[in-house]
Order: C-alpha cells, then sequence, then structure tokens
C-alpha cells in the first residue's frame, strides 16, 4: 500500500439458493484467493449468503438463523486475513428484515450497512421483504457484541493515509441521490456496492457507465460486485458484471455469467489530489457518520495496474483521431477568434521544416479557412541560417506552396554575424550566445515583418519545451498568440501525422512524413556532412519520458518516488533505471528553474488537461526552490 496504493476485488462466488452454510465455504474459498493475492479490500455480491431469489424464503426461520451461522463460519475464517470484506446477508432486527453488507475484518464484524433503497418495480419486489435502512449508525447486539448498523459508516485505516470506505448496495446506485453521494462528502474515497443485477439487453452498458460516471462524479474508486451462476433463473439472469472504477476510469472489468473473481489497483493518493485540487468538492450538507478503524497491514503493493507510457496519446486508434480532431479545431478556433477580434487578416509565422512549426502552420491555415481569408494572407518566414540543413528548408518551402500560402525567405546569416561583431561574440565559439543570437534574431524578423504588414505572429513552441524550458527567452518563446502553447511534445507527432493521414492530398502527405521523419531539432549549430548536428533529445532527454513526468507531476501532483516508480514500470523494456533516473532529475531542475521563461507567456489555448499558461493552470512562483523534490530523488536513488 505504499504510494497510495491498494489491491481491491470484487468477488463473485458460485452459491446455492437457500444453502447459507455452502455459500460461506464458498466464500471462504474467495476469501482465500484473495488473500493468496493481496487484496486489501473484497467486496462479495448482495445477499450472497443466502442467494438473492430466495423470495419469500427471507421470511423462515431457519433461513435466517443459517445465515447468521454462515456469517460467523465466514467471520472466523478471516481471523488472520489481512483484508477488509464486505458479505450480503437478510438480518433481522426489532422485527424488520434488513438487505445488508456485513463488514468483516480480521476475525470481527465491524459493521452492518443496510440498503436504503427498496425496489418495488418491475421484477423487483423487495418491499415484500425488506424494509429500508436507517442513516444515522446505531447499536445492533448480536452474539454478544455490539455491532454498528446503519447506512453512515465510514471504515479507515492508519496504514494507507487517508484511506475511507463506505458502502451501498445494488439499486442505491441507480436512484437520484445515492447514498454514496452523501458518503463521499463525508469523506470516503472508495465506494463498494454489493449488488444482484440481473440482465436485460443492453443493461450492461448502462451498468458500466453509471459506475464509470459515480466514480468520476465523486472522485473515488468504486468496487462494484455482482451475482452470477448459481442464482435461481426462475424469471431472471444474473450476468456477474463486475466492475472496478477509478474517477471516471474502468480499471478493470468482466460479464460473462459466470463466477469470475477481478483485482485492480485503486490509487488513493491520486483521488486525494484530485479532491484537494478541485475546490469545488465539498458541500454544507453535513450528516451524523460513526468512523470505524480497522486493521490493515502496511506492505508496498504488487502492481497489475499498468500505466500508458503516452499519457497524452490515445493507445486506440479511433479515439486517437477524435482526439487529434478536437484539438486541431481548438486550436485554430482559438486562433480564429485572436485574428476577428483584432480585425487582421495577415499571419505571420516562422517555418523551419520541425514538428512544431508545422503543426502550427496546419492550424493557422485551418483558421483562415474558418473565417474565409485567403491563404495567401498567411506569410511563412523561413529564415536559413548556420545549421538550417537542406532537408528541412526544402520541406518548409514545399509546406508553404503546398498550403497556399505566401513564402518569404529572410537569410539572417549577414544580420546574425553582424550582430555577433557588436557585442564582441566569436562566431566559432558554438555556446548559448551562438544560438541564441539565432533565435532571437528570427524572432525581431517575425515581429517587424508583422509590424509591416499590419499582422499577427504566430507562436510555434509546444507545452515539452515550455515545460523544460527549451526555449530562447525572448526568441521562440515569444510570439502574438501561441497555439501550440497546450500541446505536449509527443501529440504533436500525433496531430501532424492525423492531417497527413485526412488531408487526400498525396503530395502534401508526402512532406508531412518527411517532416515527421526529421530528428527534432532547434538547427542552431552547423550540420555535419549535411546532416543534423543537435538533436533535442540527446540533450534534454527523450520527450515521451518528459510527457509522462509532465503529466504525472502536474496533473496528478505525484512525488518524485512515485512518478520514479512508474515511469520504471510503465518503461521497463525501453530504459534502465539510470536512464530514467537521470532524465527525471533534468526534468525536475529544469522544470523549476525555467518557471521565468513560463511566467511571462504569450496568449495561447489549453487542448487537454494539463496546461501551463501562467494564468491559467499554473500559478508558480518563478524563484521556487526545487531541493525537496530533487532530495528526495537523490535518498531514492541512493538505495537502488
Amino acid at each position: 500500500m505504499q504510494d497510495g496504493f491498494i489491491k481491491v476485488a470484487a468477488m463473485t462466488p458460485k452459491i446455492r439458493v437457500a444453502d447459507p452454510i455452502y455459500n460461506a465455504e464458498r466464500i471462504c474459498e474467495c476469501i482465500d484467493e484473495g488473500e493468496a493475492n493481496k487484496a486489501k479490500i473484497m467486496v462479495f455480491p448482495e445477499l450472497c449468503i443466502t442467494g438473492y431469489t430466495c423470495h419469500d424464503l427471507f421470511l423462515q426461520d431457519k433461513l435466517l438463523e443459517d445465515a447468521k451461522r454462515a456469517l460467523y463460519i465466514i467471520t472466523q475464517h478471516t481471523d488472520g486475513v489481512d483484508a477488509l470484506i464486505f458479505v450480503g446477508l437478510p438480518l433481522e432486527r426489532e422485527n424488520r428484515l434488513y438487505n445488508v453488507a456485513a463488514v468483516i475484518n480480521c476475525g470481527e464484524i465491524m459493521g452492518f450497512v443496510p440498503k436504503t433503497f427498496i425496489p418495488g418495480y418491475g421484477e423487483y419486489y423487495e418491499p415484500r421483504h425488506f424494509a429500508s435502512g436507517n442513516k444515522v449508525p446505531v447499536t445492533m447486539e448480536l452474539d454478544g457484541c455490539e455491532i454498528p448498523f446503519g447506512t453512515n459508516l465510514l471504515f479507515t485505516s492508519d496504514s494507507i493515509e487517508g484511506l475511507s470506505v463506505a458502502c451501498e448496495i445494488c439499486e442505491d446506485l441507480w436512484v437520484a441521490d445515492p447514498p454514496s453521494t452523501s458518503h463521499a462528502l463525508a469523506g470516503a474515497n472508495v465506494i463498494v456496492n454489493l449488488s444482484a443485477s440481473n440482465e436485460v439487453v443492453g443493461k450492461d452498458e448502462y451498468r458500466s457507465m453509471l459506475v464509470k460516471s459515480t466514480s468520476a462524479r465523486l472522485v473515488s474508486g468504486y468496487i462494484y460486485a455482482n451475482a452470477a451462476e448459481g442464482e435461481s433463473t426462475q424469471d431472471v439472469v444474473f450476468g456477474g458484471h463486475n466492475i472496478i472504477a477509478e474517477n471516471g476510469a474502468i480499471l478493470e472489468e468482466i460479464k460473462d455469467f459466470t463466477c469470475e473473481n477481478i483485482y485492480a489497483d485503486l490509487d488513493i493518493y491520486r483521488l486525494r489530489y484530485e479532491r484537494r485540487r478541485m475546490n469545488s468538492f465539498a458541500s454544507d450538507r453535513y450528516e451524523a457518520y460513526l468512523t470505524v478503524p480497522v486493521a490493515l497491514v502496511r506492505e508496498e503493493t504488487q502492481l497489475i495496474r499498468t500505466f500508458d507510457k503516452h499519457p497524452f496519446v490515445p493507445a486506440d486508434p479511433t479515439k486517437r483521431n477524435k482526439r487529434c480532431e478536437e484539438i486541431l479545431s481548438i486550436q485554430s478556433y482559438g486562433l480564429k477568434k485572436r485574428l476577428a477580434h483584432t480585425g487582421l487578416k495577415t499571419g505571420v509565422i516562422g517555418v523551419s521544416g520541425g514538428l512544431d512549426s508545422t503543426l502550427a502552420l496546419l492550424v493557422t491555415v485551418k483558421a483562415f479557412d474558418l473565417l474565409g481569408l485567403d491563404r495567401k494572407g498567411i506569410k511563412t518566414v523561413t529564415m536559413p541560417c548556420f545549421g538550417t540543413t537542406d532537408r528541412t528548408y526544402e520541406n518548409a518551402k514545399r509546406l508553404a506552396k503546398l498550403l497556399g500560402t505566401e513564402l518569404m525567405e529572410v537569410d539572417i546569416k549577414e544580420a546574425v554575424r553582424i550582430h555577433f561583431r557588436d557585442i564582441g561574440q566569436d562566431e566559432d565559439s558554438h555556446d548559448v550566445t551562438y544560438e541564441n543570437g539565432q533565435a532571437r534574431e528570427r524572432t525581431q524578423v517575425l515581429m517587424d515583418i508583422a509590424n509591416r504588414l499590419g499582422g499577427l505572429v504566430i507562436g510555434t513552441g509546444d507545452m515539452s519545451e515550455l515545460a523544460l524550458g527549451w526555449a530562447t527567452y525572448n526568441g521562440d518563446h515569444m510570439s502574438m498568440y501561441g497555439v501550440n502553447a497546450g500541446v505536449p511534445k509527443t501529440l504533436v507527432r500525433h496531430l501532424v501525422r492525423f492531417y497527413a493521414d485526412t488531408c487526400d492530398e498525396e503530395d502534401l502527405k508526402d512532406v508531412l512524413l518527411d517532416v515527421l521523419d526529421t530528428p527534432v531539432s532547434p538547427e542552431l549549430l552547423p550540420p555535419e556532412k549535411g546532416e543534423i548536428s543537435q538533436k533535442t533529445e540527446d540533450l534534454v532527454g527523450p520527450y515521451e519520458l518528459h510527457d509522462f513526468f509532465l503529466y504525472y507531476v502536474l496533473r496528478l501532483g505525484f512525488s518524485p518516488k512515485k512518478v520514479f516508480r512508474l515511469a520504471r514500470t510503465a518503461f521497463s523494456e525501453e530504459y534502465d533505471t539510470e536512464t530514467i533516473y537521470r532524465w527525471l532529475e533534468t526534468f525536475y531542475r529544469r522544470f523549476f528553474s525555467q518557471q521565468f521563461k513560463r511566467s511571462c507567456l504569450p496568449d495561447g489555448p489549453k487542448v487537454g488537461s494539463v496546461a501551463v499558461s501562467p494564468r491559467g493552470d499554473l500559478r508558480m512562483p518563478s524563484d521556487a526552490c526545487s531541493d525537496i523534490w530533487l532530495e528526495e530523488l537523490k535518498e531514492l536513488h541512493a538505495v537502488l
């Protein structure tokens, strides 16, 4: 359970209707399996000790007595089992019968949570047997023990900081104001649901959507355990549709009409961060809740959860294409508004033949088309200098021509040489001044062309570069509207490829594919044998790693230790431990030291859940200290 991870299970035993002792044995077998798999929370279906489909047999003394006997068997079996376990049974209290979840931990019954909403429509007639449960917990005596009884119970453990578990039962989830809403507002970040939801055509899709959306709305984990084979099929069939979700994402799911157990790793620290970030996650609806401490052993969770190497890029091609289309629209409509507001009909953009300027040009073309403006109003400016290669130079010219823009060429070599002479810079000294002098000259050229023509300078830098500070201050760092400021480098590549695949112009597609095949480079150092000599990823590290770091640091607020752990898991086949450590250290060092560049960014559209604008998502001081982050990394590195 280190780093906030906890393994959970939704379990469906193969039961027999109205045979509690047999069912207890099957439940114990599932508990043994869960223990072997290190599950810390195990959830079983509604009324699984007796079976949900007992109908009027629920009123029989013998069934209720054996249900309690079965509960004792299960409870005794869990003595020494390191888990919080929820099992369903009918339970009589003060001459009324309740559909409850018994909450068991280490050989003790910690509480009973009754069902709130009792369905009496369609195929359901639960009001014939069961009463609605009370919210405020009361004490119930069972076998000489005082046990809390009520819906408003929270189960917590010191072994994982912030863990708080609450329970609802089947229909409770499907109503307009489910108990889980109150549970979450009271602090619960894991909701369990013991269910016996039968199958009809299309119901599984709705059920998945309901669990998924509830976990998103409540910023919680949600464990849904459903009945399956073994229940009576007299009038309905149960599909064993088990679901584990977290904050709007389904981590694991199965529905095969048999009895299958599923496992997943919930990230409690992530849920806590999300709630901490959302200041709207609060309510003045305070209700009485009883917190019940439970015993769980703190140990490292052996993760079965996978982590996408490219969190900004959907793995599914259909979803990826939809994402690309949406982002291109956000970028182009943002630029469209800026052009319409200023009344300008000229866009000025520096094109290098690289990925970022190519994407910015494609966005500019789309914005001009939306405005009904002549593409000749787009002034694509190529500015060759000491590091420009024939490949990128030719690609820049071809793009300008194929897209119907007006190409302008400004060779800046002589201007840069004069500038070097004026400031006393040795042209043979290929230092940072040599590089930045070229970048700033290019920006000056673009700005002055825009002034002369009455145009808008469109920025090309992407979010990954801004996160690392891989931009020349007041050089390529500056523009009048930065269309790529919200797009990470790994996504830039897919946006350009999407355009290439959908443009229906073979010549344009060919040049876009060649741009994609060109190494990422600022081209500020002289080529070697005509080839690019300065490759960005050799200097600052692989962008796929930095985008991974960026997502988990900025979007989820993870600690260096946790980011490092996830990166090692995700990139185990691509990079060794030392390489990941090296570039993660680089990321933290540059992210903090380069904030001053982000503090004065030009306007640009946010396109995803992560952004670095000082006016939006990232309000960060330019002189913040990075020592505690780097020290944690060093401590971690020392024990590897």
